[in-house]
């Protein structure tokens, strides 16, 4: 169409978990470009340290962390980056049980997903809180 400009913003995810295969659920379900217009380029660590190193040497957008990550949780990860970091990325667990949501709740993270990890809403729930984080770092701009 003429006239029409279409734009991308690519964003920084980093996937935590020890499990390779739970690292393939998270990318799978959420994709390279889940919606037009939001490209996603990902870090993975699969221990603490790394992770935490990614963090401090990159600027990313959204961690997900795996609550089941052995020997390190990722939903202390999550509660323990909310305390030591002035401002830390976007947090979303996953966790594998409903009765988890508390745990969730404690570690302050910003979003739950829940395992089995669906596509369509995990998918969505990635873009709305990278979308969030966007808007709410940049300068309001208003018309004159």
């Amino acid at each position: 169409m003429r006239g029409v400009t279409t734009s991308t913003t690519e964003y920084a995810v980093l996937l935590y978990s020890h499990r390779p295969a739970v690292i393939e659920q998270m990318r799978s379900a959420i994709g390279d470009e889940p919606v037009e217009g939001v490209k996603i380029e990902y870090a993975v660590a699969g221990e603490y340290l790394e992770a935490v190193g990614l963090i401090d040497k990159f600027e990313i957008d959204l961690v997900i962390l795996d609550g089941e990550s052995q020997p390190a949780g990722g939903l202390g990860i999550a509660r323990q980056l909310r305390d030591e970091f002035d401002e830390p990325p976007t947090l979303a667990v996953v966790v594998a049980r409903a009765a988890d949501r508390w745990l969730a709740a404690w570690s302050r993270a910003d979003a739950v997903l829940m395992h089995p990890l669906n596509p369509v809403t995990t998918g969505q729930t990635v873009v709305d809180l990278l979308v969030n984080r966007a808007e709410s770092a940049a300068p309001a701009q208003r018309a004159a």
